[in-house]
């Protein structure tokens, strides 16, 4: 539908008597809220909305259904594909002061939290509760968004993702009604499965207002260990074999020679400048020991050569903050002038050598900075690709790089994105992956948004 400017204006006004203060229109916010982590252009909205319960959620998506005004959800604004650009301009509905630990159901290890509280919050909650929540996609996200892109990270090889951990969901959609998607309970078969449904949505069915979340325990040991290896092949096969033998691996991360060097500058770390394992285990002592001896046997059978572990809490810390700071460090090492764009891709793991060295091999030929890491437990890997905005077409020839990256991974039975989303990044893709499904997903999304005001322009090629 086209987006009347009359139209916005009135639906801003009546917001603005609604939320007096907490209804904004200054373009320093309005700029925060439309740019993302992305090397997409940022596309501002009207105006920002904060909301502070489901009901003014409600209340604020009904006036902008009345008035056709777009509405885009936001939470941190770490996402990658350009998910929280407004594309069509309208009102940003901000849910970071919707950041309430509701309930924490510790004997049925779960609890019930607003869509702005962000995973570092509420693992620090949960800290003399004994249990935790395990996804962990780097950036200190909310909750919220990360359902709504269905974030993973690095504990996801023994966890899952946010699809296999959100238990329910309260929803406002586009007409303003506010639905729950579950119960509490750990299994359901009475109806369609609508939370997930709603769990990878990105904001284009509705906009989520509360969550309950699957809690693990605390394990007992958890240690860390660091494999460098003669080759990128070697490392790879390694953590094929780690998963095929059943080895219950929390972490296993891939880092090549690149992105090595790369945080050893920026971390100031000194590992040898070779590919390499960041692995992590937990469970019992024993269980750590003999998961840990088992994955240096395989290393070592690949390659590999000193296998260090260490279960010193500040040690493990430092390895994974310097693994978590890989895009800065990227950033920091690149070309100077660079800007970089992320992306990825997911395959079976038994493609997952294939396809990376593959994708090595196309980033040497087109003679591009992208050093390559990933959650490869699970078979997705990521790319940080360099290109300076002062040359023209540069960034438009990594276009090609990317197709043939994300072609690739579909021909080999994977997905455009493993954890990034579609957002207006990877639209192009899903035909080639999905085919007729997409229609499917079209009027879903017609059904539930017939108006087309929950984030349009993301997911679908308008």
């Amino acid at each position: 539908m086209a987006r009347g400017r009359q139209e916005i204006n009135v639906a801003v006004a009546k917001l603005s008597d609604l939320l007096g203060d907490r209804l904004t229109t200054g373009e320093a916010v309005r700029r925060h809220h439309g740019d993302d982590l992305s090397h997409h252009a940022a596309h501002l909205p009207d105006a920002v909305a904060f909301a502070a319960s489901t009901e003014e959620v409600a209340q604020i998506v009904r006036i902008c259904a009345e008035h056709h005004t777009p509405i885009v959800a936001f939470g941190t604004g770490t996402s990658l594909e350009c998910h929280i650009a407004a594309l069509h301009g309208g009102v940003c509905i901000d849910v970071s002061r919707m950041d309430e630990i509701v309930k924490v159901n510790a004997e049925d290890m779960d609890v019930v939290v607003q869509p702005g509280v962000t995973r570092k919050k509420l693992n620090d909650y949960l800290r003399d509760t004994g249990l935790f929540f395990p996804i962990d996609p780097g950036a200190d996200a909310s909750l919220g968004g990360m359902a709504a892109t269905r974030a993973s990270g690095t504990n996801a090889v023994r966890y899952g993702t946010m699809r296999e951990n959100v238990l329910s969901l309260s929803v406002v959609l586009a007409d303003g009604r506010i639905i729950r998607t579950a119960s509490r309970a750990r299994k359901s078969s009475a109806g369609y499965d609508l939370t997930r449904l709603f769990v990878g949505s990105e904001g284009t069915l509705g906009v989520i207002t509360e969550l309950t979340l699957r809690l693990y325990g605390i394990p007992e040991a958890i240690s860390a260990a660091v494999c460098p290896f003669e080759t990128l092949e070697g490392a790879v096969n390694t953590v094929i074999q780690t998963i095929q033998l059943g080895v219950p691996i929390a972490r296993i991360e891939l880092l090549d020679e690149v992105m090595v060097e790369a945080i050893n500058r920026y971390s100031k770390l000194d590992l040898p400048l070779q590919p390499m394992l960041f692995l992590e285990f937990h469970g019992s002592p024993a269980g750590v020991a003999e998961q840990a001896q088992t994955v240096a046997e395989v290393a070592d059978d690949n390659g590999g050569g000193a296998f260090e572990w260490t279960d010193n809490p500040e040690e493990r810390s430092r390895l994974w903050q310097a693994r978590h700071d890989a895009a800065y460090a990227s950033a920091a090492m690149a070309p100077p002038g660079s800007k970089l764009w992320a992306t990825d891709v997911c395959v079976p793991i038994s493609r997952l050598a294939d396809c990376i060295l593959e994708t090595r091999r196309d980033v040497e030929s087109y003679g591009v900075f992208a050093p390559i890491v990933g959650h490869v437990g699970d078979g997705n890997f990521h790319l940080t690709l360099a290109y300076d905005p002062a040359v023209p077409g540069d960034l438009e020839r990594l276009y090609g790089l990317n197709e043939k990256i994300v072609m690739r991974a579909l021909k080999m039975g994977g997905t455009c994105t493993g954890e990034h989303g579609v957002g207006m990044g990877k639209r192009e893709f899903l035909v080639a992956e999905h085919g007729v499904a997409l229609d499917v997903m079209r009027q879903i999304k017609t059904a539930l948004d017939p108006d087309n005001i929950m984030n349009p322009g993301k997911i679908f090629i308008e």
